[in-house]
């Protein structure tokens, strides 16, 4: 009996869409837990409503819940999680880096514009300033001194410094004195653990406000990053749910394209949970580099599960994924727990059966299976 080998370039990035009620939700919580006695960890960089903090802590993980006026404080810019092997040279130098990244992600989400050369020249002025004094930065040292930098009257650039960055400080600011006080402006009182079964990051409290929600997933996947892109940290699954929230916005789409394409390497699959894959399409301008992206992430997602559909997506939905007639005719009909999945370009149609403790666990009669 001949021996089967896994394919070199498989993509073990996943894409689930279903309309509410379709049981998209229940499918993906069974697929990371039946595989933690396997070894697999799970990570949720973001969970809008909070669905998988009981199931974390049933396993043995760890939810954090982050939200105004609640306990738990998290610094982006801490170290976070060292992979072996690093030299301290290079674990300074990937510090430094995710730093800098982050703090320009959040100005972007902020401003919701693209950054200019001389608002990059600031931040990297303010962040080596607070290194010489601070091990550990926050993010209001960095605000501080974008807002009134150290000026060196022998320099003349640097009398430019604090015009230059006025409106980065100010949309900064908002993090640290405005609608997310309390939540990113001081020491983290939490950590993240990568050797738990399950962490996620519950931001169900912050739901109503969609750029805020943006930029707690901006500073969650930063601080989580560096753990998911350790070679050796083992496999594990990284759900995002409700992606069509994080896709509205640059950086975001950015990140999760890099942790796409990086996935196999990282032992990583990638989960995207939505409605419609019609939402990809709603991703920046016709013809966009976001746009690009947002389809590339299909493209690299070897396993499509697609449960019920609407009749008016069923010609999109059947373009994107090379549907044959009868496959497409199926979506609008198939029940709760029924999906199609298309998995390197074979087809199955399934029903997706819950164990009577997994029907508890995930909630699924007042959650409607969503």
């Amino acid at each position: 009996m001949g021996t089967v080998r896994a394919r070199r370039d498989y993509r073990p990035n996943i894409v689930v869409a279903g309309i509410v009620g379709s049981g998209k939700s229940a499918l993906v919580k069974s697929l990371y837990t039946r595989a933690l006695p396997f070894g697999r960890r799970v990570y949720i960089p973001g969970d809008p409503k909070g669905e998988h903090s009981h199931i974390a802590e049933l396993v043995g993980g760890k939810a954090i819940v982050l939200g105004r006026g609640l306990p738990q404080r998290l610094n982006p810019l801490d170290e976070g999680y060292r992979a072996s092997g690093l030299s301290d040279q290079d674990w300074a130098t990937q510090v430094n880096g995710r730093r800098r990244e982050l703090i320009g992600s959040l100005a972007e989400t902020m401003l919701t514009r693209p950054l200019s050369p001389l608002e990059h020249t600031s931040i990297d002025h303010a962040l080596n300033t607070v290194m010489l004094t601070h091990t550990t930065p926050v993010l209001p040292h960095i605000v501080d001194h974008i807002l009134n930098p150290t000026i060196d009257p022998a320099l003349p650039d640097d009398e430019r410094l604090k015009e230059d960055g006025r409106q980065l400080g100010h949309a900064l600011r908002r993090l640290v004195s405005g609608d997310l006080q309390g939540v990113f402006d001081g020491p983290s009182t939490v950590t993240f653990d990568p050797s738990l079964p399950m962490v996620s990051l519950d931001l169900s409290r912050m739901v109503d406000n969609a750029a805020l929600t943006s930029v707690l997933m901006t500073c969650s996947s930063a601080w989580m990053e560096s753990a998911l892109l350790d070679p050796h940290g083992g496999q594990r699954y990284v759900v995002y749910d409700e992606a069509w929230r994080l896709m509205a916005y640059p950086s975001l789409l950015r990140r999760m394209d890099q942790q796409w394409r990086l996935a196999r390497h990282y032992g990583i699959a990638n989960v995207l949970v939505f409605h419609k894959l019609t939402d990809l399409d709603n991703v920046g301008d016709q013809g966009s580099a976001m746009r690009a992206i947002a389809s590339s992430l299909l493209s690299n997602a070897e396993t499509r599960v697609i449960y019920r559909q609407e009749s008016d997506q069923l010609g999109a939905t059947a373009q994107a994924l090379g549907l044959t007639g009868t496959e497409q005719s199926l979506l609008p009909s198939l029940g709760i727990g029924q999906g199609l999945w298309k998995i390197a370009g074979r087809s199955f149609l399934t029903q997706h059966q819950l164990h009577p403790a997994e029907f508890e666990a995930f909630d699924t009669r007042s959650k409607m299976l969503n």
